[in-house]
């Protein structure tokens, strides 16, 4: 490669959004670089899923998102949604299937949406340059310099799709907050998002069912009018995992409760004790603990009956009235008090980012510098898990794309 080469577009970050912002661009007839500081493009692509990459959910819309402008993700998504998405995934002939809550995934592996956007660059002449690393940016007379390890590339357009924090084995750096900083951009405060949280003091029994998983609704923010999430939880060995939880994570907050039903599925007209108000029925323990194991796991079951029951069942003494419906209050609104969370070393996402004042909402591109676009992770817009992150990443890369 030479020493310095001449393009209109510079597409630092070969993920999801950059991927499909420098074909878009390409195939609008802009000369692209794509620079990966990775070995390979779209790494997070490939373990996402499972395997299987979870690329959009068909229920995607601006309320599954967390952003301090929650009408910002509004003009991306209208102008690229998932159906638009997956029209390009069935024109390359990638089977596909719809898990629960309008999830969907590949068929087979989730190197079949690498290989379509790699395709997709193609079409449009991008050149991809990996292993870029130590990137540097300058600007001058209008237009934008890149040093790196590959070489130095000029362009009149720079578009930062860099990704966050999250999963750092993975690559993952500051470099997109370092330049929105180099450019006088604010930056939202970043913080972990869709991770396990981490339990501890008496709380820290639970990490003793590791592996054991129900059906619950866990809410958080209720401070703040909160927001629940009904899915599985997962006990880890240092705390509380799953669906339900990790969505919680992203609004969640040092020293606040997340509060779990762990009785969802029973709806609000049944008791989950309802068999032990019976005339005649056994009020101990055992009863105790046999009425949560027809709902819970076993071992999950023993677990709340050690937990929960009166000091006095377990001393083998009448349990009353009173104490059965405290104890049906409590599984419906069971609190835990997470003292932190795995990290971003666990985190899915990264919550924060570019702040979105200084972002134009339909180009993706920064109010006080021409040809500057943010897109993707790097931006302060979250999504909730299932494929949503996927389809932020899709709109917003196409919205400079065609802009850039």
């Amino acid at each position: 490669m030479a020493t310095e080469a001449q393009f209109d577009v510079i597409v630092l970050g070969g993920g999801a959004a950059g991927l499909m912002c420098a074909a878009v661009a390409g195939q609008h007839g802009r000369r692209v670089a794509l620079l990966e500081h990775n070995g390979q493009v779209g790494r997070k692509i490939l373990i996402s899923g499972g395997g299987r990459c979870n690329f959009t959910n068909l229920h995607c819309g601006p309320g599954n998102f967390i952003s301090e402008n929650k009408h910002f993700a509004k003009s991306a998504l209208a102008g690229y949604g998932p159906r638009d998405f997956l029209e390009l995934v069935e024109r390359y002939g990638i089977r596909w299937h719809e898990k629960t809550l309008g999830q969907l995934f590949c068929d087979g592996s989730a190197r079949q949406i690498v290989e379509m956007l790699l395709a997709e660059c193609a079409r449009g002449g991008v050149e991809v340059v990996v292993e870029a690393r130590g990137i540097e940016v300058e600007r001058g007379a209008g237009r934008f310099r890149v040093r790196c390890s590959a070489g130095e590339f000029e362009g009149e357009s720079l578009v930062v799709a860099t990704g966050g924090l999250s999963i750092p084995k993975m690559g993952a750096t500051g470099l997109g907050y370092e330049l929105a900083g180099q450019f006088g951009l604010k930056v939202v405060a970043t913080r972990p998002g869709l991770v396990p949280l981490v339990l501890g003091g008496a709380e820290k029994g639970w990490t003793e069912l590791a592996g054991v998983s129900a059906e619950v609704v866990a809410w958080v923010g209720l401070v703040r009018g909160g927001i629940g999430f009904r899915e599985k939880m997962l006990a880890t060995h240092r705390g509380v995992s799953g669906p339900a939880v990790l969505q919680a994570s992203s609004y969640w907050g040092p020293g606040e409760k997340v509060e779990l039903d762990l009785v969802p599925g029973l709806g609000k007209a049944v008791g989950a004790l309802d068999g032990l108000r019976r005339v005649g029925a056994k009020r101990d323990a055992a009863a105790l603990r046999q009425a949560l194991g027809g709902i819970f796991p076993q071992r999950l079951a023993e677990f709340l009956t050690e937990m929960a029951a009166p000091a006095g069942l377990k001393e083998g003494m009448p349990w009353g009235n009173a104490a059965l419906e405290a104890l049906e209050r409590r599984l419906r609104r069971w609190e835990l008090a997470p003292v932190g969370t795995e990290g971003f070393e666990k985190a899915e996402v990264t919550v924060g980012g570019v702040d979105t004042d200084e972002i134009q909402a339909r180009t993706m591109e920064a109010r006080g510098v021409p040809g500057l676009f943010f897109i993707g992770e790097v931006v302060d817009v979250t999504g909730w898990l299932g494929g949503f992150n996927f389809q932020w990443a899709w709109a917003s890369g196409v919205a400079a794309g065609k802009s850039c």
